[in-house]
């Protein structure tokens, strides 16, 4: 049972990634970057989840380097775009973010979309990234199934991470199931549905334990096996989505919250979303 914030999941090639991370998506504004990560390192974050597409790699990095934790305890994901796949793209478009983020080595690298054909070239290039010791764990993002069948047959390596929208009203259970089977670690990305958390089951669960319905959700992530990196720019927010350690949600609970499920997107779908 997962219950530090320091608490950390073993991939499936041994390398430890945090439960718990700070997303960034949007967060572009002059000195928010900074702010967020000095706030989510002083809270006990040790994961920053980042992307080119987020345009924020350069103060991603700056902000590692002032945060005033070492690099070697910090764990951060960056994630290639839509328009640099391919093999020698890949390549290139790493070395850039690297640059960026003013980093010798990224602890994860991943396909932010599979799109249609691509990502099989994509791939090859991050087998290369890490056998070069260049990223420590590969991934993938928003994909499915059948990308990730489509993934197997052709590649050695089995993706060590998948991050996908999941939530109370996403719950993926083919997928997570498929992942689990294969050693792929699900991670979710906008776990809090993007705001959207006027639901009376988690108010009520919420209530029992002094609980917001956003820790409710990172909790029942947790204890679902799925690494979570909800966003947020205000250091109370970010510290109170790192406060989810002291309870335990019961069976009878997870299940209830599994039970919203809708199957309802508030992001692209990754079948429709093509390129």
């Amino acid at each position: 049972m997962t219950t530090s914030i320091g608490a950390r999941t073993k991939l499936s090639n041994g390398v430890e990634m945090p439960w718990l991370g700070l997303g960034v998506w949007k967060v572009t504004e002059e000195g928010e970057a900074q702010r967020a990560i000095h706030a989510a390192v002083e809270a006990g974050y040790r994961s920053i989840d980042t992307a080119k597409i987020y345009r924020n790699e350069s103060a991603v990095g700056e902000a590692i380097r002032s945060c005033g934790i070492s690099r070697d305890e910090l764990f951060v994901t960056t994630k290639i775009w839509n328009e640099d796949q391919g093999y020698d793209r890949t390549l290139t478009a790493f070395e850039e973010s690297r640059e960026r983020l003013g980093l010798d080595v990224i602890d994860l690298l991943l396909i932010h979309w599979p799109g249609t054909d691509k990502f099989i070239d994509t791939w090859r290039a991050f087998e290369k990234l890490y056998n070069d010791g260049r990223v420590r764990a590969i991934g993938v993002s928003n994909f499915q199934v059948h990308h990730l069948r489509k993934l197997a047959e052709a590649n050695s390596i089995t993706p060590m991470v998948n991050q996908v929208e999941f939530h109370p009203l996403l719950t993926q259970n083919e997928l997570r199931a498929y992942c689990a089977e294969h050693g792929i670690q699900l991670e979710a990305w906008s776990p809090l549905m993007q705001g959207n958390l006027d639901h009376p089951i988690l108010k009520e669960i919420g209530a029992k334990y002094g609980k917001s319905p956003a820790q409710v959700i990172l909790r029942w992530d947790l204890q679902h096996g799925v690494v979570t990196i909800p966003k947020s720019v205000t250091p109370s927010r970010i510290a109170e989505n790192g406060d989810i350690f002291d309870f335990v949600l019961s069976e009878e609970e997870v299940a209830r919250i599994d039970a919203l499920n809708e199957n309802r997107r508030f992001g692209a779908n990754p079948d429709e979303f093509l390129f």
